[in-house]
């Protein structure tokens, strides 16, 4: 159990992840059982149908809705649990609560959570408050209670009696999901967004398409998905490895399947932020569309959707066909996904094909633009205006900072913490995630067993010692830090197997840096983290994730013979 510092200075034990802000255990527990009712209040309906749906299943408790005096033992609709009733262990209210007071002092995410021997109170600043309380609940209950059936009919199920009072330090806590490099089918997703909401991170960043596959339906050009959707064979490791998996790979979302995700994710209180890959990393469109790309450079109609790894030199023509095929794709995106943010990718995008290009080059002179740089920026700045024009906002990788970043854009500071630091002191908001720090397909360990050994190793305790605001900003600088996220990127992980391994433990040490109000890295307690682990692992278990066991890869979880591109020694930090 971890010792958690509380507003006081007092000392307290809690065994929770992420660690609440103060945390205040007390004598006793609640007993929930068939008597315990669910008294929900306006704006907490959908956490109370989750508790039932998901605690419920777990304890085999009915938790039917009425009001605090319902349950035996319960409360009277006081502000906490105690106010009344009796202690029979059988009854008790579990109460949920929107409070004007709580969202005052810690806002809509934020949230106070009161355990005694007649019941739970719940009070939210929002509907995500009570949400993000209810996770909480759920991990006071004990691991079985992350499970989808009891165990142990009639086991008598205990919490223990507690006050905290919690709410995140960021408003971003996210994790980009990589679905065109190995497609996650949709039952996949659904389940990375239950795992994240357990971990109280409230965006999932979906990367749909890439050289390598293009995932969403698009009705209006439906040979996005009908040749750019697959590849006849996929590399096996890293892209220097010389073997290849034959097998055709492939596969898309529908449009309800994408309408499903969202409406899953957003009754978790979950932003799902839909990424378009432009104008570099565009192979799959370009095959399925040929005249995307640059047709007096190289031939278009022979290409594949692309069946390896890295940075890919086929890239969008700077044409107005360009631009309005991708305002049609962005146009049915919209209509799919609610989120402020919409991602259009920007990194990695070679500039060969338009410097051979004549047309891009005539391009470039009819728009006055210096290089090609700046025609990159041109194309970002378009899709800027336009989503702006709908009400969006563009977000995208630190490349869309060279050649002039568009005026109302966002910044993924990926390639390190300089982009993020550049675009802040610039006035632009900024999510932090630096590939040294949290992209979670580099490898866990330094051992031969690691299956195919990706980058530095970064492991769960470096995870944990990662620091999303740099000191080098003012604090006005430091406001424009949104958030913070992890990246999976899943060019070795053909399976859930995989991903989970790659992901999990260290999305429970980023989880925690990404909510909690944690001291400056070289103070943060490794120890009293690692003690609090061991129950999260058993959490795990019950959920059923193949994480990494910190003793290393299980037999099945290994890759040998399998190349990897390990990066020895510490990553910089840039």
């Amino acid at each position: 159990m971890e010792d958690a510092v509380t507003a006081a200075g007092a000392r307290t034990e809690t065994g929770l992840i992420p660690l609440p802000r103060d945390t205040r255990p007390e004598d006793g527990a609640f007993h929930p059982g068939p008597g315990t009712v669910l008294d929900a209040g306006p704006g907490t309906e959908a956490t109370a149908a989750w508790l039932r749906g998901t605690v419920g299943a777990a304890t085999g408790l009915p938790l039917p809705p009425g009001t605090a005096g319902d349950g035996k033992g319960g409360t009277d609709g006081g502000s906490t649990p105690g106010d009344g009733g009796s202690a029979s262990g059988d009854g008790g209210a579990i109460r949920l609560r929107v409070d004007a007071e709580t969202a005052d002092a810690l806002g809509p995410e934020g949230y106070r959570l009161t355990v005694d021997s007649d019941g739970v109170s719940l009070l939210g600043g929002g509907a995500a408050g009570v949400f993000w309380g209810a996770q909480t609940l759920r991990q006071l209950l004990g691991a079985d209670a992350h499970r989808r059936a009891p165990l142990r009919p009639g086991h008598r199920w205990s919490v223990p009696a507690v006050r905290i009072e919690d709410a995140p330090r960021f408003a971003w806590r996210g994790m980009m999901l990589d679905v065109a490099r190995h497609f996650l089918p949709k039952d996949g997703v659904l389940r990375y967004i239950d795992l994240l909401a357990a971990h109280k991170l409230n965006v999932l960043h979906f990367h749909l398409t890439d050289d390598q596959g293009w995932r969403i339906e698009i009705q209006r050009y439906p040979r996005l998905t009908e040749a750019g959707a697959w590849r006849e064979r996929t590399k096996l490791g890293h892209r220097a490895s010389p073997l290849w998996d034959e097998r055709p790979h492939g596969g898309y979302y529908t449009q309800d399947d994408i309408r499903e995700i969202v409406a899953y994710a957003a009754a978790r209180h979950i932003t799902v932020v839909p990424e378009i890959d432009i104008p570099g990393h565009s192979q799959a469109a370009i095959t399925a569309y040929p005249e995307l790309g640059n047709t007096d450079v190289i031939d278009t109609n022979s290409l594949k959707v692309w069946d390896t790894w890295g940075v890919n030199p086929n890239v969008l023509a700077p044409t107005d066909n360009a631009l309005r095929f991708y305002e049609g794709v962005l146009e049915e995106v919209l209509a799919l996904f609610p989120s402020r943010f919409v991602h259009i990718g920007g990194d990695e995008c070679p500039k060969d094909q338009w410097r051979a290009s004549p047309h891009a080059q005539a391009r470039m002179k009819e728009l006055g633009l210096a290089d090609e740089d700046e025609l990159q920026s041109w194309f970002i700045r378009h899709f800027d205006r336009w989503l702006t024009d709908r009400g969006r906002r563009l977000i995208g990788w630190d490349e869309i900072l060279e050649g002039g970043l568009a005026p109302g854009a966002a910044v993924s500071s990926w390639r390190g913490y300089a982009g993020g630091i550049a675009a802040a002191r610039a006035g632009h908001d900024v999510v932090m995630c630096p590939e040294q720090q949290v992209y979670l397909d580099h490898r866990q360990h330094g051992g031969p067993d690691e299956p195919v050994p990706i980058g530095y190793v970064r492991t769960l305790e470096d995870v944990y010692r990662f620091e999303p605001v740099p000191p080098q900003l003012t604090p006005e600088e430091a406001a424009r830090v949104l958030g913070t996220q992890a990246n999976v990127w899943t060019e070795v992980m053909e399976s859930q197997q995989r991903l989970d391994y790659q992901v999990f433990p260290r999305l429970a040490a980023f989880a925690e840096v990404a909510w909690s109000q944690l001291p400056p890295p070289e103070d943060r307690d490794q120890a009293g983290f690692t003690r609090r682990m061991a129950d999260h692992y058993r959490r795990l278990d019950a959920l059923g994730v193949d994480y990494r066991p910190p003793g290393g890869p299980l037999p099945w979880q290994r890759r040998p013979g399998l190349l990897g591109r390990p990066i020895e020694g510490s990553p910089p930090n840039v």
